[in-house]
C-alpha cells in the first residue's frame, strides 16, 4: 500500500512512483534532494490531491474539485493549478507564486508506505527515479554527517504525517458528502481573452443549494464530525476560478 501524492492532468491520469525504496541511512546515508521549483522537477501539473485537513490552507491560492474513480466510484478533492494537462499556472522559474504548496506536492519524492513483513507498519519511502534526486552535492541532505535526520528531513516527516493521517479519515468526510447529496457534476467555460475556448470537465463541486437546504440536525452532525468547516472551504474555494483565468490570461499575453 502507498500514500503519495498522486498527480492528475485533464484525463485523471495518475503519475504513481515507481521505485520506491524504505528511507535509512544505510543506503541514504548521502541522499540529496532538489528543493527548488520547475517543470523538469515535475510541478508542470494541472492539479494535485488535497485533503480535508488542509482545505483552509488551499483555499487560499486554488480552486478545490472533486473527483469521481471511474472504477471504484469513490471521490477525491484536487487543488487546481490549471486549464490544461501539464499546465500549472502558479509555477515561476525556480519557485510557486503562491503562499501554500499542497502536502502532496511538497512531500515529494517522498511518501509513506505498508511493510507486510514488519505488520504493516507505516515507513517512509523515497522514489529513487524521481527528478528531484539530486546529484552528488547538490541540493539538500535528507542525513546529516552523524547519519542524524536533517531539518529538512524532520519537516518532510511532518508533513508526511499530516497527510498519511487526511488520506485516512478523508472517507468519513466522502461519506457525509454522498449521503447528503452535496456533489454535482459541473462545466466551468474559460473566459480567455484571447477568444480561444476552454471547457473544465469531468469535475464535481459542492452544490451549494442542497447545503443550503439541509436542517439543524443535518448540520449539526457534520459540524460534529468536523465535516462542515472543510465543506464551506471547499465551497469559497471556487471564487479563485477567476483569478485562475486571470493568471492564464496574463500568461498567454506574455507569449
Amino acid at each position: 500500500m502507498l500514500i503519495n501524492g498522486q498527480e492528475f492532468g485533464t484525463r485523471g491520469t495518475d503519475q504513481t512512483m515507481t521505485n520506491h525504496e524504505v528511507l535509512n541511512t544505510a543506503d541514504h546515508a548521502e541522499l540529496r534532494v532538489r528543493t527548488e521549483a520547475g517543470s523538469a522537477l515535475g510541478d508542470a501539473v494541472m492539479a494535485a490531491l488535497v485533503v480535508p485537513q488542509e482545505f483552509r490552507q488551499v483555499q487560499a491560492h486554488y480552486p478545490i474539485v472533486f473527483r469521481r474513480d471511474a472504477e471504484t466510484g469513490e471521490f477525491s478533492a484536487l487543488a487546481l493549478f490549471g486549464f490544461e494537462n501539464g499546465e500549472n499556472l502558479f509555477l515561476g522559474e525556480d519557485a510557486w507564486d503562491a503562499r501554500y504548496i499542497p502536502l502532496s506536492i511538497s512531500v515529494r519524492p517522498f511518501l509513506i508506505g505498508r511493510s507486510r513483513d514488519e505488520g504493516g507498519e507505516a515507513q517512509v519511502h523515497i522514489d529513487m527515479d524521481h527528478p528531484r534526486i539530486a546529484s552528488h552535492g547538490e541540493g539538500t541532505r535528507v542525513f546529516d554527517e552523524h547519519g542524524k535526520p536533517t531539518p529538512f528531513l524532520e519537516e518532510i516527516s511532518g508533513k508526511l504525517g499530516l497527510l498519511h493521517a487526511g488520506y485516512q479519515t478523508s472517507g468519513s468526510f466522502y461519506d457525509a458528502l454522498a449521503r447528503y447529496e452535496l456533489l454535482e457534476p459541473f462545466t466551468f467555460e474559460v473566459p480567455l481573452s484571447s477568444g480561444a475556448k476552454h471547457s473544465l470537465v469531468g469535475f464535481h463541486m459542492i452544490n451549494e443549494e442542497n447545503l443550503r437546504a439541509l436542517d439543524g440536525d443535518a448540520l449539526g452532525a457534520l459540524h460534529a464530525e468536523g465535516h462542515l468547516m472543510p465543506i464551506f472551504m471547499a465551497l469559497a474555494s471556487l471564487s479563485n476560478l477567476s483569478a485562475l483565468v486571470e493568471r492564464k490570461n496574463a500568461e498567454e499575453s506574455r507569449g
